[in-house]
């Protein structure tokens, strides 16, 4: 006996007072048959409530139930309907769910006949109720909600109908987490076909009106969903509803506590929609776990004899499988594997068996039937193309054990046949889908769908519609489409051989127009070819070309025939083409040959072949800034260009001076009289490094006997000239020692990089003195180039530290501390007249020594 469950019954709550115990419910309908007044039917409501524990003393001893007529939802009247009984559901023992929870609710039924005039719209059937409890993790704020519940009754030839009952499944606890179904399955007394999806739970009654008496007219509002969930995911993404089965499945969610779920049943007949009846229920998400076996309530294997099985719960806490497969009389069908597949020995029917249990000890087992009939294969074949007459379907379903015996066709919108081949006609053109359901007397069943396009005139098809025939052929005619054919001429040349076929055969002597006329039952397509005829015909080709070696070109002849066929076929794609590409390595003389049944002519044309020309514009080079060089071009051609041509001399040359100043790609263009008619070219790179700046320093003054420190720069590596006094004239700084006997000097410095040279040089004045700061006694800043800046000339200094110019008032007028710069007697922009200014000059000597000078200065205008 199974010890642990996957659904169990609702989780009791301890809220009191019956505004906030509401835990879901429905309303639905019986059909008893004709009403004792003239032209009524009498129906039995049934009222469900759900109720949590802890507020039965608070379930209601009526319920109030408005029936509003279904084409304008008008209030007709209202039922009062006493309570008929109520039953009370305790337990707390679950076998292997842990730890397990105490489960306790209550059902309340209110029944009541009733007899409704017969009408052509139908009526609805309203019931609301406050409210609901509190904590629903799906819902915003959900005690202040109440519920509404509806039940549709069909009016017209549908109103003797009752209304889907649903199996005593009521309310159910889940395991978080964790896989669980859920059955929400309902049966139905009159056959008709059933459909399941989630909805909406609907607002109800409030605390301040508990009962509405009578029910708010519709349309409801839906309840407020919190994120993540709505009507159509009430458990969130992870659990559907199968809307054939209403069995509820997935992964339960992650966070514990109560949920609403709405389940809307639709009822088909004769594939419309005639009714809904919804089922509001409540499930508890619990903190527990499951560990249990569960497999599928039956295995039928119709295509081969080989089955694989696995536990239905994936959540469950597993440590070992044993397995049975339910061949009698052996003890080898056995496994322990976690998935395993078995073959069996035979057809037949046998009783399969799982066992499970985990490392705490709890143990769960279950059994179910497998069925191995191999070798169904479900089908059908369509008969049929227009609208006007009925489509034949027929069952060509095989069965290799037992007998194909159940069908059910499903054509939208309006055939519904259990028939084994059915007949429809269809109300118009268009794609209309149809599915067959097939089963055998063994079990097997398969589905069977396909879209059948219904078109206004049977589907005639022609092989071609315009074509040629020379005047000794006979032509055969190609049409498709079921039903019989019909073929006629225009004229009385065109002879027909066969025209009741789909393929004739035509001769005619002129070009002739030929109707074929297809019916299909009382459907009838036309169409017409036309055949139009050549006494003879001809064929020319294209002049004689050139091309170059390794190109293609496409041969077009000019001619009316249908069939081609060239010599050689060498460097050819295809040598039945009309127009094939070809390809020669040499020059080819091409023959077409041109037919129309058996008349033919030929044609024949030379593709002549030539190299291509030969160009090469030399090796890529680099050249200093402002040099040239001369480039090396050659070619097997007749003529050449180059480009650009402004930076050569002369450009009418294969070797040409190139003078640049950037780096400049220089193309040689090439061509040819020989026959290749395309350019060639090569290009050569001539790259230019760029000009170098040579900088040897600002002239300078020294003192004799100390040392000045040379700084050149703008290039790689140096060479200084002359040799006297330097300590290395080989680095970019060396250091110049010169006597009493040098007055002046000037040092030359070669600069290089990447090869390229350039130079620059500094006088250095040789003073007897010691280091020195001398300041001029007077500038005239006129604008003459001689004396118009006043700056100090540093003589065997190393640097300047600061060098002021101050006038009468003490005002700082100019300051610096770059040496070779001076004051242009302007104060912002603004020139000062003539005067007296003071000067303050400090710096340091090559041997660290600090000098100071300072003194008085005329500016004169």
């Amino acid at each position: 006996m199974r010890t642990c469950f996957l659904l169990l019954l609702f989780l009791c709550a301890s809220i009191t007072g019956w505004a906030l115990h509401g835990k879901g419910g429905m309303l639905t309908y019986e059909y008893l048959g004709v009403g004792a007044a003239p032209n009524t039917t009498k129906y039995r409501i049934t009222g469900t409530h759900y109720i949590d524990c802890g507020g039965t003393q608070f379930t209601e001893t009526a319920i109030f139930v408005g029936i509003f007529d279904g084409a304008g939802n008008k209030l007709l009247r209202t039922l009062t309907i006493q309570k008929s009984g109520q039953d009370s559901i305790y337990k707390k023992s679950f076998g292997c769910i842990n730890p397990a929870p105490n489960v306790c609710f209550v059902v309340a039924t209110y029944v009541q006949e009733v007899e409704l005039a017969n009408n052509a719209a139908g009526y609805l059937l309203v019931e609301q109720e406050c409210c609901r409890i509190v904590g629903i993790q799906n819902l915003v704020a959900s005690n202040s909600y109440g519920s509404t519940f509806t039940a549709t009754v069909p009016g017209g030839a549908n109103r003797r109908n009752s209304s889907p009952q649903f199996a005593a499944r009521d309310t159910a606890v889940i395991c978080y987490s964790s896989f669980f179904r859920l059955d929400m399955s309902a049966t139905d007394a009159d056959g008709d076909s059933l459909s399941y999806a989630f909805c909406s739970a609907l607002t109800g009654g409030s605390g301040s009106q508990r009962q509405p008496n009578p029910p708010a007219d519709p349309p409801y509002n839906e309840v407020g969903y919190s994120a993540g969930y709505s009507g159509a995911i009430p458990l969130g993404t992870s659990v559907t509803i199968n809307p054939r089965t209403g069995m509820i499945s997935g992964t339960a969610p992650a966070v514990t506590g109560k949920y609403i779920v709405s389940v809307c049943v639709s009822e088909y007949r004769n594939g419309m929609l005639i009714a809904t009846t919804k089922k509001e229920v409540q499930v508890e998400v619990a903190n527990c776990k499951l560990s249990a076996a569960v497999l599928q309530p039956e295995y039928i294997n119709c295509n081969s004899f080989t089955s694989t099985f696995e536990n239905e719960n994936p959540n469950a806490e597993v440590a070992t499988y044993s397995w049975d497969f339910g061949v009698s009389g052996i003890n080898t069908d056995v496994s322990t594997a976690q998935r395993p597949s078995y073959t069996y020995p035979d057809t037949g029917r046998y009783v399969v068996k799982l066992k499970v249990s985990t490392t705490n000890g709890c143990t769960d087992s279950t059994t179910t039937e497998v069925a191995v009939y191999p070798g169904f294969a479900a089908g059908f074949s369509i008969d049929g193309s227009c609208y006007q007459s009925p489509f034949v379907f027929t069952d060509t379903t095989k069965a290799t054990y037992g007998v194909v015996n159940k069908w059910k066709w499903n054509i939208f919108p309006v055939t519904n046949s259990t028939d084994q081949n059915i007949t429809h006609q269809f109300s118009g053109v268009g794609q209309y889908p149809v599915s067959m359901i097939v089963s055998s007397s063994k079990g097997c069943i398969d589905t069977i769908e396909t879209t059948v396009n219904v078109y206004d005139r049977p589907d005639l098809k022609l092989g071609f519609k315009d074509t040629l025939i020379c005047s000794i052929d006979t032509l055969q005619l190609r049409a498709s489409g079921a039903g019989t054919y019909q073929w006629t001429a225009t004229n009385g040349s065109g002879r027909i051989l066969d025209a009741a076929t789909a393929t004739p055969r035509v001769f005619p002597q002129d070009t002739t127009f030929y109707k074929v006329t297809l019916t299909e039952k009382t459907c009838v397509a036309t169409d017409t070819v036309r055949v139009a005829v050549l006494p003879f015909i001809t064929v020319q080709l294209p002049a004689d070309t050139s091309i170059c070696r390794g190109d293609s070109i496409q041969l077009l002849p000019q001619s009316r025939a249908l069939q081609y066929q060239w010599t050689p076929a060498t460097g050819m794609d295809n040598a039945t083409a009309r127009n094939p590409m070809v390809a020669p390595n040499v020059t080819t003389s091409y023959r077409v040959t041109a037919n129309l049944g058996r008349c033919q002519d030929e044609a024949t044309m030379v593709v002549k072949v030539a190299p291509y020309p030969q160009a090469f514009a030399g090796r890529d080079t680099l050249i200093c800034y402002d040099t040239d060089v001369r480039l090396q071009g050659d070619m097997v051609a007749s003529a050449f260009r180059w480009n650009p041509s402004s930076t050569l001399t002369p450009a009418n040359s294969l070797l040409p001076l190139a003078r640049p100043l950037q780096p400049t790609a220089y193309v040689l263009t090439v061509s040819d009289t020989l026959g290749c008619p395309k350019e060639v070219s090569d290009t050569v790179l001539v790259g230019v490094v760029p000009r170098i700046f040579a900088d040897a320093g600002r002239d300078t003054a020294v003192v004799a006997g100390q040392p000045l420190q040379l700084q050149a720069s703008g290039g790689d590596a140096y060479q200084w000239s002359p040799l006297f006094g330097l300590n290395n004239p080989d680095i970019a700084n060396p250091v110049a020692l010169l006597d009493r006997e040098t007055e002046t000097i000037t040092y030359r410095v070669s600069v290089e990089r990447d090869g390229c040279y350039a130079t620059d040089s500094i006088k250095v004045v040789v003073y007897k003195l010691g280091a020195d700061i001398l300041v001029p006694s007077a500038f005239s800043p006129n604008g003459d180039g001689r004396n118009d800046v006043l700056k100090p000339i540093l003589v065997g200094m190393k640097s300047l530290t600061e060098f002021q110019v101050y006038n009468r008032w003490g005002q700082l007028v100019y300051s610096t501390r770059t040496a070779g710069q001076g004051w242009d007697g302007r104060i912002g922009g603004s020139a000062q007249g003539s005067g007296v200014y003071v000067f303050l000059a400090t710096g340091t000597t090559f041997d660290d020594r600090k000098i100071v000078r300072k003194g008085t200065v005329m500016l004169v205008r």
